[in-house]
């Protein structure tokens, strides 16, 4: 397919009418776009990906299918991350290789065909020769400048449904500070700006997205970017940040296994920043990828009901501020050939939050002990100015004042009730209970049936050790390592509790906890750790290790 923009011009006569209409009352043409943007959704580990094809970080070739179905998702934006570094010839010219030049143009145009707006930038090539900007200076800028050239040539007759991000997540290596950071990312910026503009065409007014340092939210960033923003003069920007949570949250170490409060003033003050430096001011803002960094590993790192609250927050934060967002996603979350998401429920949560607010709780678990008499279970609701409307279980509605009761937000399952729903004894998932509120989606509310876990001795190596675990229903949260002699064991010695899914990994099916070749490239030779375990239940299993040279054995406390 060739649509080399600018010798073929659109890819079809209908993109005229799907450009962006006059600006609104109030409100300037570049906020419109960015408005009719949102929601947005990235095509990553692509043609991103560092190796010789698109394919190789995992993910199969992309085909028009996939954007129709991005569409159908009711996404309206798609962010195409490009990295051009490997596809590149050496200097002067930095010729960017024909065919891949002509694929990216492929995928473009298959996304605006579905009426989509597109997002293209710089991508990899940050961290891969651009953050070399300090110490090979003119050669790095060369390059810069010969990329983005061949980039706005080839697109300068795009319809206007095409955005440029100048470089994704900007750092440099070798530089004296701060300030020389920013005045190295000014000059990108201010560079690609020119060029483009100077590229002609739909190049001219194209709107261009420029991101802080780091494309981080903390106000010393945003206040570099905003005098840019200001020499530069230009109406047709968009500035960009990113937003992967409060960290010891988004990776679940330091025992933040919550969405607490802390991690939700981290949450409402990235948007409260964002907002105040340039929304107020007229500026749109992009946050241009979204998520949480476990996610890297899989969606499990933290918690289902935790994420679901973070996503749910989240979405209300930037609709509140008038942010358009764009799900970062890998391959982890839709399926790029069956189109089926791999967690619907989180997926649910993501899209509701585009339109409104949904109910959720303190908590989507109740643990019922094994044998013994339950006793009432009083879950928090999180209303977020909905009402509950119903609880069920299945096709059965419970009844208000016999099976629960409800004084405010505080929701108390009755003891017959929980009787009665884990009358099988059966570990693990007895019932699930519906929630269901005045707007928004619903909550789902695991009864679990569970004893105390146990683990067993083992003895293993350094590469990795699997603990033989019963876990008996209940679900692991966290871990805790310090030595037997004091002082905290493992990466992250700040804390003492570690990283789930790089130090330490359940596997429910197989009955085991793997502690990783990781966590033991930090733990001290000849040493003694206690382990504790930290279960959702609230129950806790201590376990001590012995490492001797690449030899660990490990056996109940």
């Amino acid at each position: 397919m060739l649509t080399a923009f600018g010798l073929a011009g659109l890819p079809s006569a209908s993109l005229a009418s799907a450009q962006a209409g006059p600006a609104g009352p109030g409100t300037t043409a570049a906020q419109d776009v960015v408005a009719a943007m949102q929601p947005g959704w990235n095509l990553g580990n692509t043609l991103d990906a560092t190796g010789d094809d698109e394919t190789s970080w995992g993910n199969p070739r992309v085909e028009p299918e996939l954007l129709g179905a991005i569409k159908e998702e009711g996404f309206n934006s798609v962010r195409i991350p490009v990295t051009w570094g490997q596809h590149q010839g050496s200097g002067p010219d930095y010729t960017i290789d024909p065919a891949y030049l002509e694929r990216v143009q492929e995928v473009v145009g298959w996304a605006v065909d579905e009426g989509l707006y597109v997002l293209i930038n710089v991508h990899h090539d940050s961290w891969q020769w651009v953050m070399d900007l300090p110490t090979r200076h003119d050669e790095v800028l060369a390059r810069y400048t010969a990329t983005w050239e061949q980039i706005a040539d080839a697109f300068r007759d795009a319809p206007d449904l095409l955005l440029f991000e100048s470089i994704n997540e900007p750092f440099f290596e070798g530089s004296s500070g701060e300030a020389q950071d920013a005045e190295l990312l000014h000059e990108l910026n201010s560079v690609f700006h020119t060029l483009v503009r100077d590229s002609g065409g739909g190049n001219a007014d194209r709107l261009l997205v420029l991101p802080t340092l780091h494309t981080s939210s903390d106000q010393p960033r945003l206040d570099e970017l905003a005098a840019t923003f200001e020499e530069l003069d230009d109406p047709h920007l968009a500035a960009t940040v990113h937003y992967y949570g409060f960290w010891p949250f988004s990776v679940n170490v330091a025992g933040y296994t919550r969405f607490d409060a802390e991690t939700e003033a981290d949450l409402t003050g990235a948007f409260d920043r964002v907002h105040e430096t340039f929304v107020a001011r007229g500026i749109p803002v992009i946050l241009g990828e979204y998520g949480l960094l476990g996610f890297d590993r899989h969606t499990g790192t933290v918690q289902q009901g935790e994420k679901l609250k973070f996503f749910e927050a989240f979405g209300a934060e930037a609709r509140e501020h008038q942010v358009t967002t764009m799900l970062w996603d890998n391959g982890q979350h839709l399926g790029r050939t069956s189109f089926e998401w791999s967690d619907p429920a989180l997926f649910a949560q993501v899209a509701s939050s585009w339109d409104g607010r949904s109910g959720t709780a303190s908590t989507d678990q109740v643990y019922v002990e094994r044998g013994a008499e339950p006793a009432p279970a009083t879950v928090e609701l999180n209303l977020n100015g909905t009402s509950l409307t119903s609880l069920s279980h299945g096709s059965e509605q419970l009844v208000d004042g016999v099976d629960y009761t409800l004084a405010g937000d505080q929701l108390t399952l009755a003891a017959g009730t929980l009787d009665r729903l884990t009358e099988s004894q059966e570990y693990g998932v007895n019932a699930v209970l519906t929630l269901e509120f005045s707007a928004g989606v619903d909550w789902d509310l695991r009864v679990i049936v569970h004893e105390a876990p146990s683990l067993d001795a083992v003895a293993g190596t350094t590469e990795g050790l699997a603990v033989p675990a019963t876990f008996r229903g209940d679900q692991l949260a966290t871990m805790e390592a310090v030595y037997a002699d004091g002082g905290n064991a493992g990466p992250h010695d700040w804390t003492s509790y570690k990283e789930f899914g790089a130090a330490f990994e359940p596997d429910y099916d197989a009955g085991s906890i793997t502690l990783t070749s990781d966590f033991f490239a930090e733990v001290d030779d000849g040493s003694t750790v206690e382990l504790t375990f930290h279960f959702w239940s609230g129950e806790t299993v201590a376990y001590t290790l012995v490492r001797s040279g690449g030899q660990v054995t490990g056996s109940p406390a």
